[in-house]
């Protein structure tokens, strides 16, 4: 296999099945719909008897389930049976894939390994790969259960590459699609399809290699610390595949440690200036407090000067634009819109959570109920109808300053973005060996 060590990337063995139906095989992110088991029972209707990633992976909405032991193990034994079975076709490769989603956006991505040596989800971290939310540490050993032992791996985590010139994915893309696609097809629940290319050859080899170069350099502060790839989903997943190897390695010596697959995580890497991938931003909303207290409290904190607006529609509209200079705050409180306008050129949110962490610490008696996290303008206005609730519009995401964000500031606090809507999240094609 092909590593570039100095970049922590490999380019794997990767797995994929054999007379692929990718209606059946292929299932959405494991940490998707986990509310909701309707999703999970129709996708089992749908892959039926066949080979299936369903069979490979565990539902995060069944993790509280009693029988979670006994889920484990029968995942476990279906990966030996699928390998055992022959299921699988193996080369190594990397893989090119375009998914075209339910709306009308294609992503392209990647799908590569990286050394887990080279990624750190603690906040204080300048690893090569960051974590860019808040991690909760745990949430990791339920899931270190799932992936210890496991003959295979599949991905869902998907790596940001701060890349302007779209060297790393789009000229990967250039070379693999000089040929045909190794698989295409619908994905299940209407949900977008999916083609991938093969990424292998010294050509494509030595094309990765220049772009993690130039990535690497563009990436590398004023004290040397290299920032090369930022978790954009995820990030349990890569945390828990690295207390897996941090344990594993304690049983190997120091040369089957270099090239130990439990080393390495597949993963998609994604251009964060990639079009087809949307960032949105998760509003929040208080509840049971003063707004006009809350208001001064995070005016006095952040700086910056209020405007009132007549309508939603202006109010909303100043908010979002995206030429604005600094960070702009909507509350909505009362029925009168405002907008905290401020010269702050980092990540709104990156700014604002931990002064409502402070206030709330502060004034409220039920903390963990008194906020909650919505997605879009229409639901965060409807709450802020209700009585004694002051919603809380976040400007665009801006792709530019992200990670410039994390690199000064660190992880960003939990919920502060969406990569796109749940149906547009990673669906599992490929596999790795792993055990």
């Amino acid at each position: 296999m092909k590593t570039f060590t100095k970049f922590g990337v490999q380019i794997p063995e990767i797995l994929l099945p054999k007379n692929i139906d990718l209606k059946t095989w292929s299932v959405i992110a494991c940490d998707q719909y986990t509310q909701d088991k309707d999703y999970w029972k129709k996708a089992e209707e749908t892959a039926g008897s066949a080979p299936s990633t369903l069979n490979l992976i565990y539902p995060e909405v069944y993790l509280n389930e009693s029988d979670k032991d006994e889920r484990i193990g029968k995942i476990q034994k279906t990966m030996k049976e699928y390998l055992s079975d022959g299921i699988f076709n193996s080369e190594e490769e990397a893989v090119y894939i375009e998914r075209k989603t339910e709306y009308g956006r294609t992503r392209k991505g990647l799908v590569i390994a990286v050394d887990l040596e080279k990624y750190e989800w603690k906040p204080e971290s300048k690893a090569f790969i960051r974590a860019t939310e808040a991690t909760v540490p745990e949430r990791i050993p339920p899931r270190m259960k799932i992936r210890t032992g496991a003959a295979l791996e599949l991905p869902h985590i998907m790596l940001l590459a701060n890349d302007a010139e779209d060297a790393l994915v789009g000229g990967a893309g250039k070379i693999a699609k000089e040929a045909e696609p190794i698989y295409s097809g619908e994905l299940m629940h209407s949900s977008g399809s999916i083609s991938g290319w093969r990424v292998s050859g010294e050509k494509a080899e030595k094309a990765i290699e220049a772009a993690l170069e130039k990535l690497a350099k563009n990436g590398t502060d004023k004290d040397g610390n290299t920032f090369l790839f930022a978790v954009g989903d995820g990030n349990h997943s890569l945390a828990t595949a690295k207390a897996v190897w941090d344990e594993h390695k304690k049983t190997l010596g120091e040369d089957e440690r270099e090239n130990s697959p439990v080393r390495f995580a597949l993963v998609e890497i994604v251009n964060i200036y990639d079009t087809g991938l949307t960032f949105e931003p998760i509003h929040r909303v208080i509840f049971n407090q003063d707004a006009d207290k809350l208001m001064a409290f995070v005016k006095e904190s952040l700086g910056g000067e209020t405007r009132q607006f007549g309508s939603e529609e202006e109010w909303a509209s100043f908010v979002g634009d995206k030429g604005a200079k600094g960070a702009r705050y909507g509350f909505f409180a009362n029925g009168k819109w405002s907008v905290l306008e401020t010269s702050i050129t980092d990540l709104a949110i990156a700014a604002l959570q931990p002064v409502l962490d402070k206030y709330l610490d502060e004034n409220s008696k039920d903390k963990k109920n008194d906020i909650d996290y919505i997605h879009g303008t229409e639901d965060v206005v409807k709450l802020g109808k209700q009585p004694n609730a002051i919603s809380i519009l976040l400007p665009p995401i801006a792709k530019d300053s992200f990670f410039q964000t994390i690199n000064g500031r660190g992880p960003l606090p939990r919920k502060s973005f969406s990569m796109g809507e749940a149906s547009e999240k990673r669906f599992y094609v490929e596999a790795r060996k792993l055990f």
